[in-house]
Order: C-alpha cells, then structure tokens, then sequence
C-alpha cells in the first residue's frame, strides 16, 4: 500500500507542477515577440507571476471543486487534496484563493505600469479560474474548459505579455497566441481523455467525456493540427516540422488503447511538447521577429 504524501509533497503534487508549461511558455514567447529594443525585464516576471499564480491557483481550485462536488472519487489522475481527506476542503479554497490574491496584486502592478485595461483582464481571467469547477453552474462541466483555456493561457497570456513590453499588439503574437492556445488545449484534453469514465460516471460532460475515449483521440489531435497550423503563418517552417515531430509520440498515445490510469503520461508528454515548441520558438525568434 502506498504511503500517503507529507505535508509539502502534497501540496506540491496538487499544484500539478507539469501543466505549469501551460503558463510559462505563453510569457515567454509573448516576452521573445517584442520588438529588438530592449527587454522590460519587471514587466516581464510580472507576467510570469500571474500566469504562474493562475494556474497553480486553478489546479487548487479545481482540487477544492471537484473534491467536494465528489467528482475526484471516481478519477484517476493526480493527487488530490481535498478527495484524499488530508487536508480539510477549507484550507484547499484558501490556498487557491492565495494564489488569485497573489496573481491580482502582480497584475495591478502591471496595469500600473502599461494599461489599467489589465486589471479588467485580470478580474476576468480569476472569474474564469475559479467558475472551471467552481459556483453552481461550473463551466468546465458543460464542455466549454477548451474554450477558456484557448482565450486565458493561448491569447491573453502571449498577447498581453507582448503587450506589455511594447504597448503594440502584433500579429505574430496573435498568431503563437493561437499556437500556444491550442497546445494548452492538448494539454486539457490529455487530462480529460484520462479521466473519460469517471467524468461519465460523474455526469461531468467535458468535450471528451461526450466524445468517449474513442472519438476523443481526434479531437487531441485537432487540437495538435490547430497549434501547428498557427505557427505556419509566422514564417517559422522549421518549427512547424519540428513541432509536428514532438508531437509523434503523444498522438500515438491519444489514438492508442490506453485508458484511464494508463494514459497518465500523455500529460507529461504535452506538457514536454510545450516546452520544447517553446524552445525552437524562441530561438527562432532570436533570428527572425516578424510583425
């Protein structure tokens, strides 16, 4: 039997440190975008602490949600806080509210040095986080957590951080917020693909619980096909060849017979997937930044 998780650890496995590429990466290409005039660094970590507080604010919300909704007690996937019992459910909403908390002062920091627009940004994307799970008519229960997480860590992270370096928006920010947008999407749906017969059970209807195990494998890779067209208007070919290279082996794991806790590592996948598009980006970008 397995020993339960120590006090840090467990709260480590539940901030699902491998969806974090979902937040970095978008901050850092949106950084790479701007113009070759120099890098506002502050403007810069700012950013990349409200997307951090964001998702690790998300990942507890949704712990605390599901958790006491009972969805978690028919899933397969991560630790979780609240299902497991070790921590009271209370202490799990706090944590996530913290990170919002954290998220919300970083943003009006940055509003104050580019565009108070940002704050109205802010308060929409923290609605966001926590209605994925969370109130009486939780979003990501009805199919649309695709929809938000494309808009949230695709296009408002990428372009909002370029934003913030050069007050101008691009349109290659526009579309590697796209790309990034759609890989986040792969990432969501490695999760959802994972946990298609608990959602069932639990009548939590995301895209790939309506689709089942099956058809969802197509929609993974429509989501892979959106993220490698996005970045072929840019210019940036290499990447697209090298982008659909990375992504080789977690198609074959979406398309598979794997099921439940067997697709566990489709999510760590993604999440390399994202990192290392990532990198080719911004290297790329090193040697050629259109507009």
């Amino acid at each position: 039997m397995t020993s339960a998780p120590g006090s840090i650890e467990r709260w480590v496995l539940a901030a699902r440190i491998r969806t974090l590429p979902a937040a970095m990466v978008p901050v850092i290409i949106g950084t790479a975008v701007c113009r070759p005039l120099g890098i506002n660094w502050l403007n810069a970590v700012l950013c990349l602490v409200v997307a951090l507080s964001l998702q690790v604010g998300v990942n507890y919300a949704n712990d605390y949600s599901d958790g006491i909704r009972g969805t978690d007690g028919e899933r397969v996937g991560p630790f979780r806080l609240t299902a497991s019992g070790l921590v009271p459910a209370k202490s799990v909403r706090s944590a996530a509210f913290a990170c919002f908390f954290v998220a919300a002062v970083a943003g009006l920091a940055l509003s104050s040095r580019t565009s108070w627009w940002f704050v109205a940004v802010g308060v929409s994307a923290i609605a966001a986080a926590w209605f994925y799970t969370g109130g009486p008519k939780p979003y990501g229960y009805y199919g649309f957590g695709e929809l938000f997480v494309f808009l949230y860590f695709g296009l408002v992270a990428t372009v909002g951080t370029a934003y913030a370096q050069d007050k101008t928006f691009f349109s290659t920010a526009w579309w590697l917020g796209a790309a990034m947008g759609f890989m986040a999407c792969a990432l969501l749906e490695a999760n959802n693909l994972r946990d298609v017969a608990g959602d069932q059970l639990a009548n939590k209807k995301t895209l790939a619980a309506r689709l089942g195990r099956k058809r969802g494998s197509y929609l993974y890779a429509a989501w892979v096909v959106g993220a490698v067209g996005s970045i072929a208007p840019t210019g940036h070919f290499v990447c697209v060849g090298l982008a659909l290279a990375f992504y080789t082996r977690p198609l074959r794991f979406a398309f598979s017979e794997r099921t439940g806790r067997e697709l566990l590592p489709l999510l760590k996948l993604s999440a390399q997937v994202q990192l290392q598009v990532g990198v080719v980006l911004l290297v790329a970008l090193g040697f050629k930044i259109g507009y």
